[in-house]
C-alpha cells in the first residue's frame, strides 16, 4: 500500500524544484544548439565535417544536457525525474544529436536518400515492379510503403528525407524503450540505456532508407519475443540428451493469456514477411536473433526460426531471383575480404578523414568494452541476462559473411548497439545493496556521498565525451555528404539537358541525383567505370569513350562534393580531379552546357 501511495504521488503531485530545472535546462541546452547550428556556413570545408566548425554554444547546450539527464536520472529515492522530464530531454538529445544537419541547411545530406526517393517516385509512376530494374526494384516494400505514404498525405518529399533521421531515431526509440522494459526493473539502467543508443549512434543509417524502416521492424520483432512470446525456462542442468530435453519441455509460457500470445505470433510472422520484403540484410539479423533466443529457451514457439527460414529463402527464390543470380551472395565470403573492405580500406585519405574513422572505431570499442565490464559485474553478482548477450554478439556472425560494400561492420554493430548499451549500464550504473550508487539518498553523509557526487561526475563526463565523438563520426563526412543550393541546381540542368534514354555520369557518388527521372537514364560515375584507378591517362579515355558510345548523349557532371569525396578518401588529389575535367572538356564532342559556383556540366554528343 506504501509503494502505492508513493508512486500516486509521483504521477499527480507537483512537480519538484529539481525536476522543473530539469525541464529547464533542456530547452535551454536546445536552444543553444539550434542558434549555433543555424550559423554554420554550408559547403562545410573542414575534413572531419561539422564537428570543426560547430561554434561553442553548441558544445555548451550538449554539457548542459548531460549534466541535466544525469541529474535527473540521479533524481531521488522514490526513482529518477517524472518521465516527461526523461522523454523531454531524450528528445531533446535526438534533436541535438540527429538534426544537427537539418538545422545549418534545408537540403537532406547524402545522395542516398534523393536515390530512395527517386525509386518511390518510379513505383508510383510506372504502377509495376520489374526486378530486372536493379537490386532495389528485388526488395521493394519500403518503396511501395515510401511511395504510398507520399501520395496519400501530399507531404514534401525533401522534407520528409531532411527530417527522417529524426524520425527514425524516435521511431528506434520507441520500440528499444518497450525492449528494455521486458530486459531490466530498474528505470534508471533503462532511461540510461536509451540515452546511450543515442550518443553511440554514429552509423547514421537512420536516413529516409529500407535499413531504418527494417531495424525499426526488428526491434519491434525482438520486443514480442521477449514479450508475449517468452519462456520461462527451468535452471540448466547440463548437456547430456535427457538433461536437455527435460529442461527444453519443462519451458512454461511467460504470458499466460493464449490471445495474446496468438497475436503476437501472427504479428511476428507478418513483420518477417515484410522486412524479407524491404530489406536484404535485415532479415538475416533478424534470424539470428530468433534462433538465439529460441535456442536459449527463452522464446516458447520452437519452430519460429524454421519459419523464418522458409520465408526467407521463398523470397530470395523467387521475387529476388533476378538480382542474386548475378550477385553469388557468399561470392566475397572470408574474414579476410570482410576485414580488408570494411576496416582496411577505410582508413586512407587525408588525415582529417582518417581521424574520423579511428574516432568511429574508438567510439565503437569504448561501448563494447564497457558492456564487456558491464557483463562481467553482472555475472559475479548472478544476475546476467543470456538474452542481452546473445543479442549484442549474435550480430557479428554475418560478419565475415559478406563484404556488403564495407559496410558490414557499420550494420553489424548498429544491431549489437541497443543491447550493447543496456550492458554498458551496468558499469555505468551500478548498483550496491538494490540500490544505484548515484542515488544520495541511501546515505546523506561521508564517503558514500563523496562517490555518489563523483560517479555522477563521471556518467556526465563520459556522456558529453561520447557525444562529442558520436558528432564527429556522424558528420564526419559533411564536406561531401551536405550539399549545396548550386549542386542541387546543376543537377536540374542535367535533367533538362539529358534526353531520355542518354547517360548522366558524375565524378562520384555523392551526387544529389535520381530523386526524380529514376529510369529515364543511365546514371554512372567515375569512380565505377574507372574503378581505382582515376588518373587522367586511364580514367578519362574510358569516360570519354562510353560518353561517345551512349546512345542519346551524355551529360558529365563535376561538382564540388564529388571532387571533396574523392579527394577525402585518397582516391585522387584536387589537381588530378581539374586535370581530369579540362582533358575531357578539350575532346571534339564535348561542350560546356551548365556551370556556376559549385558544379560544371559537359554535353557530350554521340
Amino acid at each position: 500500500m506504501t509503494d502505492t501511495l508513493i508512486a500516486t504521488s509521483r504521477t499527480i503531485g507537483r512537480w519538484k524544484a529539481r525536476d522543473v530545472w530539469c525541464a529547464v535546462a533542456g530547452i535551454v541546452s536546445l536552444a543553444l544548439a539550434v542558434g549555433a547550428a543555424s550559423t554554420v556556413s554550408v559547403p562545410v570545408d573542414s575534413d572531419m565535417g561539422l564537428v570543426a566548425v560547430l561554434p561553442y554554444p553548441f558544445w555548451a547546450g550538449v554539457l548542459i544536457l548531460n549534466v541535466a539527464f544525469v541529474v535527473a536520472l540521479r533524481g531521488d529515492a522514490e526513482g529518477p525525474a517524472r518521465r516527461p522530464v526523461m522523454i523531454g530531454l531524450i528528445a531533446v538529445l535526438v534533436l541535438m544529436l540527429f538534426g544537427a544537419a537539418a538545422f545549418a541547411t534545408d537540403v537532406p545530406r547524402g545522395e542516398i536518400a534523393f536515390r530512395h526517393l527517386g525509386i518511390a517516385d518510379a513505383l508510383s509512376s510506372t504502377h509495376g515492379i520489374d526486378p530486372s530494374i536493379d537490386g532495389y526494384f528485388n526488395w521493394p516494400g519500403f518503396f511501395a510503403l515510401l511511395a504510398t505514404v507520399l501520395q496519400a498525405t501530399g507531404l514534401d518529399p525533401v522534407s520528409l528525407a531532411l527530417w527522417a533521421p529524426v524520425f527514425n531515431m524516435g521511431l528506434w526509440l520507441v520500440a528499444l524503450a518497450v525492449v528494455t522494459g521486458y530486459l531490466t526493473h530498474d528505470p534508471r539502467r533503462r532511461w540510461l540505456a536509451l540515452w546511450l543508443f543515442c550518443l553511440g549512434n554514429w552509423q547514421d543509417q537512420d536516413y529516409l532508407s529500407p535499413q531504418a524502416f527494417a531495424f525499426f521492424l526488428h526491434l519491434v520483432v525482438i520486443a514480442l519475443l521477449l514479450g508475449p512470446l517468452a519462456a520461462r525456462a527451468p535452471a540448466f542442468r547440463g548437456f547430456r540428451p535427457a538433461d536437455l530435453a527435460a529442461w527444453w519441455r519443462a519451458r512454461t509460457p511467460a504470458e499466460p493469456r493464449t490471445g495474446y500470445r496468438v497475436g503476437a505470433l501472427v504479428t511476428v510472422l507478418l513483420l518477417i514477411v515484410v522486412i524479407s520484403a524491404s530489406h536484404q540484410l535485415t532479415p538475416f539479423m533478424v534470424l539470428i536473433a530468433i534462433t538465439a533466443l529460441t535456442l536459449s529457451g527463452r522464446v516458447l514457439p520452437s519452430r519460429l526460426p524454421l519459419i523464418a527460414v522458409v520465408v526467407l529463402t521463398l523470397w530470395l527464390a523467387y521475387p529476388a531471383s533476378a538480382y542474386l543470380s548475378g550477385h553469388p551472395p557468399l561470392a566475397d565470403a572470408g574474414l579476410e575480404a570482410a576485414t580488408e573492405a570494411n576496416v582496411l580500406d577505410r582508413v586512407r585519405g587525408a588525415d582529417g578523414h582518417v581521424l574520423v574513422v579511428q574516432i568511429r572505431a574508438m567510439l565503437t570499442i569504448v561501448l563494447w568494452g564497457l558492456a564487456a565490464a558491464g557483463a562481467v559485474r553482472d555475472w559475479r553478482r548472478g544476475r546476467l541476462d543470456i538474452r542481452v548477450v546473445l543479442l549484442a554478439v549474435t550480430p557479428l556472425l554475418l560478419f565475415p559473411a559478406q563484404v556488403y560494400g564495407g559496410e558490414m561492420l557499420i550494420r553489424v554493430s548498429l544491431f549489437a548497439l541497443p543491447f550493447i548499451a543496456l550492458q554498458a549500464g551496468s558499469i555505468l550504473l551500478p548498483a550496491e545493496g538494490g540500490k544505484p550508487t548515484l542515488d544520495g539518498s541511501k546515505h546523506s553523509q561521508g564517503g558514500s556521498k563523496r562517490r555518489s557526487y563523483l560517479a555522477a561526475g563521471g556518467l556526465v563526463l563520459a556522456c558529453t565525451l561520447l557525444a562529442v565523438m558520436t558528432v564527429t563520426g556522424r558528420f564526419g563526412n559533411a564536406r561531401y555528404d551536405v550539399f549545396t543550393d548550386d549542386e542541387l541546381a546543376a543537377v536540374a540542368a542535367v535533367q533538362r539537358l539529358a534526353p531520355t534514354g542518354s547517360a548522366l555520369i558524375s565524378a562520384a557518388h555523392p551526387t544529389p541525383w535520381r530523386s526524380q527521372g529514376y529510369l529515364d537514364h543511365r546514371y554512372r560515375t567515375m569512380d565505377d567505370l574507372c574503378r581505382a584507378d582515376l588518373s587522367t591517362a586511364k580514367c578519362g579515355p574510358v569516360v570519354y569513350d562510353y560518353a561517345r558510345h551512349s546512345p542519346g548523349g551524355a551529360v558529365v557532371l563535376f561538382t564540388r562534393s564529388s571532387e571533396a569525396s574523392l579527394v577525402l578518401q585518397g582516391f585522387t588529389s584536387e589537381a588530378g580531379f581539374n586535370e581530369l575535367e579540362e582533358w575531357l572538356s578539350t575532346h571534339p564532342g564535348v561542350e560546356l552546357a551548365y556551370s556556376n559556383a559549385d558544379a560544371r556540366a559537359y554535353r557530350v554528343t554521340p
